[in-house]
């Protein structure tokens, strides 16, 4: 199977997808109607051939892929707001429209950065710095290092399954969840050599190799691998150690999944297994209705007609689809 090389998020009430040098975002407005915004993707490190190599690929694609997640993230909750204030908007001239929508596009994009790096920081705080310090209190009791390095994967570990378990409780999350299933349906629905239409999406899995699930636990694992045998004398130096090493984790955790997405390999295959099942948690059987927004977005950047007529030519080659 030949990845079709598409990737998406969910958003409120939508659907982010990109391919290559484009994005789309599909959401389900109030009113029912789907909306389709197309965006070019500009990549920061276009042209440069450092960001190109394995790993440092990784660094570049995770950290755009933070901001225009956020970015497709504030552009579906305007949907939103736009419903909670619509008797506002119409009393305002076009002058004043303008200018207020200039100064809220300035607001947002102020806005995204400061999540973007908030998100960051309490990520490294929750799942790398406490882990380390909460486990540190074992040197109270014993002087192997070998012992605290397991007890920090630990509570590593046990902190990301207690985070992904909380949330998938949250009711507005769930529906994103819905989404997410959604996503995941329809990129397996093309891959899988069907046409792209909701009752095929519905019928495909919602589990799929190269989700951000997976390569987060796969960053979860690659760090504790990394925090096991790299080893400092000095406390704070161990915090600067890992700290510095978060780009190294998640350019080799790129690398694993975008190893996993091409290959059928077993031994690859099975190690997709732990990422699969721990989707269980951040996806959902979506809706007919949410299917319908994810195909939508899908067709707004991707030609899956000319992607199954090369890539399943006994059954598309001359068939017109």
């Amino acid at each position: 199977m030949k990845s079709s090389n598409i990737g998406g998020q969910a958003v409120m009430e939508g659907i982010m997808m990109r391919c290559g040098d484009r994005y789309s975002v599909g959401v389900r407005k109030p009113d029912g109607e789907i909306e389709v915004k197309v965006e070019p993707y500009k990549s920061w490190g276009k042209g440069k051939k450092l960001w190109k190599l394995p790993v440092f690929r990784g660094v570049l694609s995770f950290f755009e892929s933070l901001v225009v997640g956020m970015k497709c993230l504030m552009y579906s909750a305007s949907f939103i707001e736009e419903e909670d204030e619509p008797e506002q908007k119409e009393k305002l001239t076009k002058e004043e429209k303008r200018e207020n929508d200039q100064k809220k596009e300035k607001q947002e994009q102020w806005m995204m950065y400061g999540t973007v790096a908030f998100s960051v920081i309490l990520s490294i705080a929750l799942f790398i710095l406490l882990p380390y310090f909460i486990a540190g209190f074992l040197r109270h009791i014993t002087n192997s290092e070998l012992l605290i390095s397991i007890a920090e994967a630990c509570v590593r570990m046990l902190l990301f399954l207690g985070y992904l378990l909380l949330i998938s409780r949250m009711k507005d999350i769930q529906r994103v969840f819905m989404y997410h299933g959604a996503e995941h349906k329809c990129i397996n629905c093309v891959e899988h050599g069907l046409e792209l239409n909701v009752d095929n999406v519905m019928k495909s899995s919602r589990e799929h190799k190269r989700c951000g699930t997976s390569f987060l636990l796969f960053v979860m694992i690659v760090s504790i691998i990394f925090f096991l045998f790299i080893r400092v004398s000095s406390p704070w130096l161990r915090v600067v150690v890992r700290l510095l090493l978060l780009p190294v984790i998640a350019g080799v955790s790129y690398e694993i999944i975008r190893l996993a997405g091409s290959s059928d390999n077993w031994f690859v295959t099975m190690l997709s297994k732990p990422g699969l099942a721990l989707q269980r948690l951040t996806t959902r059987e979506p809706e007919p209705e949410m299917a319908e927004v994810a195909i939508k977005a899908v067709e707004a950047v991707f030609d899956w007609k000319a992607y199954l007529e090369e890539n399943f030519p006994e059954q598309y080659g001359e068939k017109e689809l």
